[in-house]
């Protein structure tokens, strides 16, 4: 008989190795048994009868707490944000997913009163030093139980048999010997065929994603939308933390997006091989790179950079509730105030890549960026005219913020009249400035047909509250452009020559000034979680059992 313990709180997945400690633990510590089990979206399957199971084999309790949402708004969503990945391919799956277990496994403790917790992680992993330094961080009084360091069971196949002496049910077969770790992030896979390093996993070990052989000949787009680094919406449609990752998952996993296949280096002092699906987190992970590109300034960014490779250390050696963790992500969300925007992604065999990025705080500038004459550019690809070669487009601008201010109008009407299409307010300010510069413009056609390609109001230019009209002859005075009018086209013109020299795919806010407090514009019906604007980013959520 071990030393003398009265009541042990077992971290409880219903799988092998825990539903072997079980009988173990009240076989050799002669203690009552009580088992938490935490959902992080592992999958109704495995948790289907997991309590039912855990009193069958002895338990006097069992708890099941739902913990899916504070696991990806208070572990998974910020590790990405520090853009933290482990040995250049691993998403950190189930090194984040400890620290909230073992969070709540010494909650559950203390309110049982028990005097010591217990877990199922082997002597080779790295998940005992994981839910030990937790347990260790936050309740250091408690005895730390790991049957697999003290028990002669030393291998799968003496688990299973162990398992039939006592009749424990059990899914895992010695022909299936995969141990699997699976929650909403990711899915890992170990043991098994793949530990040899030349080997390659056999297609049916994956089972979030389709083999790139089998996923559709065309690609995939979406859109997803963040604040303040948080995403909060796909392809335009708000979603909450655990809907919108399940979504992505689904689209992924068809898409073949997220496996990865590394050597890794254990804390422990060993390498392994794992296989994970983390089909939601890639697309994640790639859509925040690509928008904090255009958010982020250069020094920032690349320092970083530099943080991320500690911060995927500290989260994968378990070092969660350390004072560096929490102060490296007081810096990761004070660089996230401006992560706001939309990631345009295209999914295809196996690929999640970046196709378009807009952010209201964007830095990027693509006047300042074009190879070409940004400016001139623009002003033809947002009107459809072509302006004269000799024309000033800075003189040109000058003039209309000239006119904007309210200088009479002295430009001489010398054009037919224009077809409806190409009458609008805005075209025709732009038209007076041209032939105030001397310069003649001449319309941009389609091929084929004689539509001019105008901007309309889909891209955000309120030009239908301006009205028709023209202060040439050939109208009536009711037609005619007021001063007012033309005034406000104008000022529209120059603030989208100014912001947008190309035009945007949808609405873009004018950009805050730096000096500014950020303001990202929120999303309809999908507020963020208090928890994630609160000044401290490490502020956890109220505990609650039924979580």
């Amino acid at each position: 008989m071990k030393e003398q313990v009265h009541k042990v709180v077992l971290a409880y997945s219903g799988g092998l190795d825990t539903s072997v400690i079980l009988p173990w633990l009240k076989e050799n510590y002669g203690c009552e048994v009580v088992t938490f089990t935490a959902d992080l979206g592992q999958g109704e399957e495995e948790l289907k009868g997991v309590k039912e199971k855990a009193l069958a084999c002895g338990a006097s309790k069992a708890y099941v707490v739902d913990l899916k949402e504070e696991f990806l708004t208070e572990y998974a969503f910020p590790t990405m944000q520090a853009g933290a990945i482990y040995g250049r391919l691993y998403l950190l799956g189930t090194s984040f997913a400890r620290p909230v277990i073992a969070k709540h496994l010494v909650r559950i403790a203390e309110l049982e009163g028990a005097d010591a917790v217990a877990h199922g992680s082997t002597g080779k992993g790295n998940d005992q030093v994981r839910f030990e330094l937790t347990v260790k961080a936050l309740a250091p009084h408690l005895k730390v139980i790991a049957p697999w360091r003290e028990w002669d069971i030393r291998s799968r196949e003496d688990a299973l048999a162990y398992a039939r002496a006592h009749n424990i049910p059990v899914s895992a077969t010695s022909k299936s010997i995969y141990s699997r770790d699976r929650n909403l992030w990711h899915l890992s896979h170990e043991g098994g065929p793949p530990e040899a390093p030349w080997y390659e996993p056999d297609e049916d070990l994956y089972q979030l994603t389709v083999a790139p052989e089998e996923t559709p000949d065309e690609p995939l787009y979406l859109t997803t939308d963040f604040e303040k680094g948080f995403p909060v919406a796909v392809d335009g449609e708000p979603m909450g933390p655990v809907e919108l990752l399940t979504h992505l998952n689904e689209v992924g996993g068809a898409h073949d997006i997220g496996r990865a296949d590394p050597v890794e280096n254990r804390l422990v002092g060993m390498k392994s091989r794992g296989v994970y699906e983390t089909p939601g987190g890639t697309i994640l992970y790639t859509a925040h790179q690509g928008l904090e590109q255009i958010c982020l300034d250069r020094d920032t960014l690349h320092y970083k950079e530099q943080v991320a490779v500690r911060y995927a250390e500290l989260v994968y050696y378990g070092l969660w509730f350390t004072p560096l963790r929490k102060a490296l992500s007081a810096f990761v969300a004070k660089t996230q105030e401006r992560v706001t925007g939309t990631v345009r992604v295209k999914l295809y065999k196996g690929n999640c890549t970046v196709v378009g990025r807009k952010s209201p705080f964007s830095l990027y500038r693509e006047e300042y960026a074009t190879f070409g004459d940004g400016l001139r550019e623009g002003v033809e690809m947002h009107t459809g005219l072509r302006l004269p070669p000799g024309i000033d487009v800075e003189s040109l601008l000058r003039r209309m913020r000239t006119w904007a201010d309210g200088a009479e109008l002295t430009v001489p009407y010398t054009e037919p009249p224009f077809q409806a299409e190409k009458n609008t307010p805005l075209v025709r300010a732009l038209l007076r400035a041209i032939r105030a510069e001397g310069g003649r413009p001449r319309f941009k056609r389609k091929t084929g047909t004689s539509d001019m390609n105008v901007v309309g109001p889909a891209w955000g230019c309120p030009i239908a509250a301006y009205g028709p009209g023209d202060s040439s002859p050939d109208h009536t005075p009711e037609e005619r452009l007021s001063l007012e009018e033309f005034q406000r086209s104008i000022r529209v013109l120059i603030r989208v020559l100014e912001d947008h020299p190309s035009p945007p795919s949808s609405p873009l806010p004018s950009p805050t000034p730096l000096t500014s407090p950020p303001t990202p514009p929120s999303i309809e019906n999908h507020p963020l979680p208090t928890h994630q604007l609160a000044n401290s980013p490490t502020r956890g959520l109220a505990d609650s059992p039924t979580r």
